[in-house]
């Protein structure tokens, strides 16, 4: 006969509390109290109980594990919302699976696919800049596996998001280059496809509208977020008749890239033409001059999108609540704008 194998039910029964707290305490979940965890380790450990993984998340119902998609590793924006993201999960006693779609929304979808197959409790996601459908998301909502996205998020979807003042942070970022004497300003803008090209957009022409400044079409240039373009781009509007003296772009990339360009044209920043990013990735205090950018709360909004995933899990889908976070970002003068 088989000797009996101490499993879950036991330790629960012997100490008078459900199965799901005892998974919770042998996985590190952080609603157990430290009281209730010493006492499922000890009694575990007196009575040799083996500790499989399996057999905890067939009791439980759950694999501890989220699934986090983003589109792009190429900035430091990403990794550092992740490393928010996955200390946050930790101190709930989950693991995180990573994965990147390389801005294309074909890999995107099966990742998304990855994600279901490893029966992920939750999913965080960052869009794709060719994200146009997002029936691979809803599929989560209709299993009941809830969804949190941040940064580039699908408005149609009634679901959690975390976002920063984008509006709000471009219309401050040319302001600036506004108040320090900059009247012919030009925006490298985002993808039309993301909700945040559209708010940076906006708030560069309410900034130009609110200080009476013309709107020339001319200065608006759409970019696809291939760095290699920018030069390009930068080089068309610097040979222009009427050329302009400041440049916002949509992010830091782009503005690392447009400083490497006009240094080589033997032009000055901030005299001949001002710039100022977005983000204030990695790099952009390196370079010189400094590029004046909008800082952005990269760890905590990794921090934040799991504390609203983690709420959500364990509910009903009928109790889930699509609140939108918004964060502020905050403009960090350096001297490709200003040279005070």
């Amino acid at each position: 006969m088989k000797p009996h194998q101490t499993n879950i039910y036991d330790i629960a029964k012997a100490l008078n509390i459900s199965k799901s707290t005892v998974s919770r305490a042998l996985t590190g979940h952080a609603q157990v109290s430290e009281k209730t965890r010493k006492a499922v380790l000890e009694l575990a450990e007196k009575m040799d109980y083996e500790r499989n993984m399996l057999s905890i998340n067939l009791i439980s119902r759950k694999t501890n594990l989220i699934g986090v998609i983003v589109p792009e590793f190429t900035t430091s924006f990403f990794p550092e919302v992740v490393i928010g993201l996955q200390e946050k999960a930790r101190s709930y006693g989950y693991n995180i699976i990573i994965s990147q779609s390389d801005e294309c929304f074909a890999t995107e979808v099966e990742n998304t696919k990855i994600m279901l197959s490893s029966q992920v409790d939750g999913v965080i996601a960052s869009l794709t800049k060719d994200t146009h459908t997002f029936e691979h998301f809803k599929i989560f909502q209709r299993k009941g596996i809830p969804i949190v996205f941040f940064n580039r998020v699908c408005e149609e979807m009634m679901v959690p998001k975390v976002v920063i003042n984008d509006y709000d942070a471009a219309l401050t970022a040319v302001e600036h280059l506004i108040t320090t004497g900059k009247r012919r300003i030009a925006h490298l803008a985002g993808p039309e496809t993301l909700a945040t090209s559209k708010k940076r957009l906006r708030g560069y022409l309410d900034a130009l509208r609110k200080h009476n400044i013309d709107i020339d079409e001319n200065l608006i240039i759409p970019y696809d977020l291939t760095v290699g373009k920018v030069k390009v781009h930068v080089k068309r509007l610097m040979k222009m008749k009427q050329r302009p003296d400041g440049l916002f772009v949509v992010n830091d990339p782009a503005g690392i890239e447009a400083i490497q360009t006009i240094k080589k044209m033997n032009l000055r920043m901030p005299q001949d033409i001002a710039i100022v990013g977005f983000s204030n990735d990695y790099g952009s205090d390196l370079i010189e001059p400094g590029l004046t950018t909008v800082a952005q709360p990269k760890k905590l909004m990794g921090s934040v999108a799991m504390e609203l995933l983690y709420n959500l899990i364990d509910k009903e889908v009928s109790e889930w609540k699509a609140v939108t976070v918004t964060l502020d970002a905050k403009l960090i003068i350096r001297k490709s704008s200003s040279l005070s």
